[in-house]
């Protein structure tokens, strides 16, 4: 099994030495299956504190020893800020050997972004550095064999997190570190932390373990770092059978990061509000590529995993700048997703750039359009104005003069045909045809011509336009001519109100229409009345 995890406790005895060296031994800081750490004070040539790791007196058999020596001989050829550095190593005058590294006064990554309340994505970014300390000692050809959060512990440096990857008490080397050393590995028992350690760890019968094994363990630490949770939860293990264990790691699989938020409502909240997040965001946060990366590092079939903690880190690296993640298929949509994500800036500035030359173009076709039609009612203005003068037969001329009459009741008539196709225009010259009528005289006809064109242009523009109050206010007048005043008064408050709503009380048209009232009530000898529209009509100027 792995090494417990180190507890404080008193020394047992006085006897246990209190100088090493020029080491001073301060305070037990914890106690492993294989030996004593210490917070230590180092006296010469440098004053500092260190974390000073002794072999348990009595535990001095050939394994232990050559685990001893072979974490010793790792961190010795290791130098990354992200892996805790050895300082010294020895052994006392009775033999026991020590190892004096960098003292990390820190908390565990997990405890340490949760008491921070890091976002997600401050989490990946110390998550990456971690990755690199990982990747550097593969590199010396050392696999940890026992990552977990409490043996990545977190410091601050100039105000900024720093990661520093202790215990490399189960690292296991590829190659041999040094002439003479061999390499050990206990058979029929597995080393390192439930919860943690991959499928082949795990089973006594693979004796392979590679690179990959860290990745697993990488895995399953991201896995925490986003949810809380771990892939398999290892409460109660020592109770249970390794073989139940072993299946579990080979045959189950484990949520994924979002759904594991999603089934757990209960603590999904406080484990959020740690993130600096809600619940509901979480899950959105993790639900596609997160989910794709931390599923992929913790694959129970290696081969499928991440090669190498670089490579993990680069995927990481690609969520954070919007960029595909090879964790996941690469569709072309998605792609275009990230793409968008990842050039906002330019995307927005030619989104708004297409957008403009849209609506420019619209405009222009707009303006085309209005100008088409434009042209098109002056073409239907000046046939309309030529057939008014034009005479097919001669008899209709009666000699030599056409009267301005006969020209204007042969142009009412024949206006359907002319105009027919633009209400608008037919509505505007009826318009005009009844105010000529008008000043000839001619009410009857005027009026007639008057109603159609308020007829077409209610239809047309509405009740409230500006054209139609004013067609209506002149067939008003139209009907007051004939002397039809209660008529004309009727309908000349409706207007009143209708032109106070829409213009407003003070408008030139509603003032007109109020003139026009007084007017009507002076012709129908309601004098009195008459002159209370005169004077709201003044006192409104």
């Amino acid at each position: 099994m792995s090494e417990a995890p180190w507890r404080a406790e008193a020394p047992k005895s006085e006897a246990e030495p209190q100088v090493i060296g020029p080491y001073r031994l301060l305070k037990q800081l914890g106690v492993g299956g294989m030996g004593q750490v210490w917070l230590a004070e180092q006296i010469e040539p440098v004053n500092r504190q260190v974390a000073l790791k002794l072999i348990k007196a009595g535990m001095y058999d050939a394994a232990t020893v050559q685990r001893f020596k072979a974490e010793r001989q790792s961190l010795a050829i290791m130098d990354h800020p992200a892996i805790a550095k050895v300082f010294d190593a020895g052994t006392t005058p009775v033999g026991q050997p020590y190892l004096v590294m960098e003292y990390v006064d820190g908390l565990s990554i997990t405890d340490y972004c949760d008491a921070k309340r890091l976002s997600i994505r401050k989490r990946l970014q110390l998550f990456i550095r971690v990755c690199e300390g990982v990747q550097h000692a593969h590199q010396k050809a050392i696999i940890h064999r026992d990552l977990k959060p409490s043996n990545i512990l977190v410091v601050e440096v100039d105000g900024k997190p720093t990661p520093r990857i202790i215990d490399f008490g189960l690292a296991k080397a590829l190659a041999p570190l040094a002439p003479g050393d061999t390499l050990f590995t206990q058979m029929g028992a597995f080393l390192g932390t439930p919860g943690y350690m991959s499928p082949e760890q795990a089973d006594p019968e693979v004796q392979d373990i590679d690179t990959r094994t860290d990745v697993y363990s990488l895995g399953a630490i991201l896995y925490e770092l986003l949810t809380r949770f771990l892939p398999f939860e290892a409460a109660g293990w020592k109770n249970r059978r390794p073989e139940e264990f072993l299946r579990q790691l080979r045959e189950e699989d484990p949520l994924r990061p979002s759904t594991k938020i999603s089934a757990n409502r209960q603590t999904s909240t406080a484990y959020a509000d740690a993130r600096a997040t809600g619940s509901k965001q979480l899950v959105t946060s993790l639900r596609g590529d997160l989910d794709w990366i931390t599923m992929k590092a913790i694959e129970k079939d290696r081969e499928r995993r991440y090669a190498t903690p670089s490579a993990l880190a680069t995927d990481i690296q690609n969520y954070l700048w919007n960029r595909p993640v090879t964790a996941r298929g690469a569709s072309l949509g998605y792609r275009a997703r990230k793409y968008v994500r990842r050039h906002a800036a330019g995307v927005a500035v030619a989104s708004a750039a297409a957008a403009l030359l849209i609506a420019f173009s619209a405009m222009q076709a707009i303006e085309l359009r209005r100008i088409t039609r434009e042209r098109d009612r002056a073409d239907r203005i000046t046939e309309f104005m030529t057939s008014m003068f034009k005479v097919s037969n001669p008899s209709e001329s009666r000699g030599n003069m056409i009267t301005a009459r006969e020209i204007l009741d042969k142009s009412s008539k024949e206006i359907d045909a002319g105009l027919g196709r633009d209400p608008e225009l037919k509505a505007q010259m009826v318009d005009v045809m009844g105010n000529v009528y008008e000043g000839l005289g001619l009410y009857s006809r005027a009026e007639s011509l008057l109603k159609e064109a308020v007829g077409i242009r209610t239809q047309v523009l509405g009740r409230k336009n500006l054209g139609t109050l004013n067609s209506e206010l002149r067939l008003i007048w139209t009907v007051s001519q004939q002397g039809r005043y209660g008529e004309a008064e009727k309908m000349e408050r409706e207007l009143i109100a209708t032109s106070g709503e829409v213009l407003g009380p003070n408008s030139r048209n509603t003032l007109l229409a109020q003139s026009d009232l007084a007017w009507i009530l002076a012709m129908a000898a309601r004098f009195r009345e008459a002159e209370n529209a005169a004077r709201e009509a003044y006192h409104r100027q």
